[in-house]
Order: structure tokens, then C-alpha cells, then sequence
């Protein structure tokens, strides 16, 4: 469903571990209405399931993704970047048609 690559696992455990609740919280992705090309992406961490979350778990990384936002996140690989062109995460969503020069929004 969604690959969490090396620099994006690294950042999420480091994150994670700072914060002191690396054993009971999970990353939060998808997608909302939104930005210059229609939709957005959300990124977040929690610690409580909701009845439409799917589970899933790559590369030692828990994510949860609710059932709508599935739907757009199939295949999609979750990058990090800290690099002088911008620092943060990234999608890499092979279903997007079209995004911003940014890369915060998306259209399918």
C-alpha cells in the first residue's frame, strides 16, 4: 500500500523517540480536500484508532490510513528530504496526473 523508504524510517523513529511515546503512537496519513491542485496531503502522528483506519506496517514504520484516503495512496512511497532544497516529507504517488511546483497537492 504505502513504502516508507530508509530517510523517511529514520526521521519518523527519531521523531517518535523524542517525543517519548515511540511505543503507543503511529503516523497518520491522507488526503484532504485542498491546495492548488485540488487535494492535499495529511501527515500526523496519533495514538488513537478510529473504526474506518486501515493498519499497515512497512519498513518498521506503523501507519495508519482511513478507508477514503486509500483510495489515492495505493503505491505511493513517503520520502524525507533535508536537503537545501527544502526540508520534510514527500509523497511520491504514482497515481497523481498532475501537482503543484510545491509538491503539497495533488490531482488525480
Amino acid at each position: 500500500m504505502i513504502k516508507v523508504n530508509d530517510k523517511a524510517k529514520e526521521k519518523i523513529l527519531s521523531l517518535l523517540s523524542e517525543s517519548g511515546k515511540a511505543a503507543e503512537s503511529f503516523v497518520r496519513v491522507g488526503v484532504k480536500g485542498g491546495g492548488c491542485s485540488g487535494l492535499m496531503y495529511d501527515l500526523d502522528f496519533d495514538t488513537e484508532l478510529k473504526a474506518e483506519d486501515k493498519v499497515i506496517e512497512d519498513n518498521e514504520v506503523k501507519i495508519v490510513i482511513d478507508k477514503k484516503s486509500m483510495l489515492y495512496l495505493i503505491g505511493t512511497e513517503l520520502d524525507f528530504s533535508d536537503g537545501l532544497n527544502g526540508k520534510g516529507f514527500s509523497f511520491i504517488n504514482p497515481n497523481a496526473s498532475r501537482t503543484c511546483g510545491c509538491g503539497e497537492s495533488f490531482s488525480i
